[in-house]
This record gives structure tokens, C-alpha cells and sequence, in this order.
């Protein structure tokens, strides 16, 4: 099993555009480029749902077919479109078939972290075995 994953992607205004689409989320500042030059962020941002996704998908990379039993999450800058951003999610401890995982999301120009925190990663293969 892999102690960590990492990925790197520059998202695009389309990509916020369809994310509102998947999931309903119009909200002006993901995805109104006028409204949101005239904001405190200066830009269009990300959805934290969308990071928190990508997030959750680098967790299915560390423990295949895991159920996750909780996570934490704060954003505290944004994530624009056309940054380079680097994904990673790290396994930090493991309690029996649970595993803690920071996740975190980070600008590669500067480091600037725009997402952070952890999960709680359940093995489900291990619980199945202990049936057995």
C-alpha cells in the first residue's frame, strides 16, 4: 500500500461551469467572472466541493474500495482557475482497519495551501477478512 498520492491540474473557468452544472451550485463567484472581479477574491474560485472530490478520489488510490467514515475540511485561501495546483492526500496513522489522512491542496507557484484537512478511511477489505 502507497503511503501517499499526488496530482497536479490547472482547472479552467469551463470546469467550475460544469461542476455548477453537476451540482447545482451557481453561486456568482464560481462562476460569473464580472461578478467576482468585483468581490474580496478578485476572480472566479473553485467549489470546495469539487477539491473535496478530487480529494476523495486520491483517498480511493491509497485504500481501494475504503468507505470513508468522516472528514475535515478548511479553505483558507482560494483555488482560481488557470492556477497550477497540486492535490495530495497522506496516510498519517493507521488504528486497526482505519486509516487518518491529511489531505491538502496547494498552489505550485507560491505553496499557498487553498484546502486542508483529514479523513477517516475505513479498509473494507481488512473488515470483510475479520468475518471470516
Amino acid at each position: 500500500m502507497r503511503a501517499n498520492v499526488t496530482i497536479t491540474k490547472i482547472f479552467l473557468q469551463d470546469d467550475f461551469d460544469s461542476f455548477a452544472a453537476l451540482s447545482g451550485d451557481f453561486n456568482p463567484i464560481h462562476v460569473d467572472p464580472y461578478y467576482a472581479a468585483n468581490n474580496r477574491f478578485g476572480k472566479t474560485v473553485a467549489h470546495g466541493a469539487l477539491l473535496v472530490t478530487i480529494l476523495r478520489g486520491l483517498t480511493e488510490q491509497l485504500i481501494p474500495g475504503g468507505n470513508q467514515i468522516s472528514h475535515r475540511i478548511k479553505f483558507p485561501a482560494p483555488t482560481y482557475a488557470a492556477q497550477k495546483i497540486e492535490f495530495s492526500v497522506t496516510i498519517i496513522s493507521q488504528e486497526k482497519r482505519r486509516y487518518r489522512i491529511a489531505l491538502q491542496v496547494r498552489t505550485l507557484k507560491d505553496g499557498v495551501v487553498t484546502c486542508e484537512g483529514e479523513a477517516i478511511i475505513e479498509d473494507e477489505k481488512e473488515r470483510y477478512a475479520d468475518r471470516r
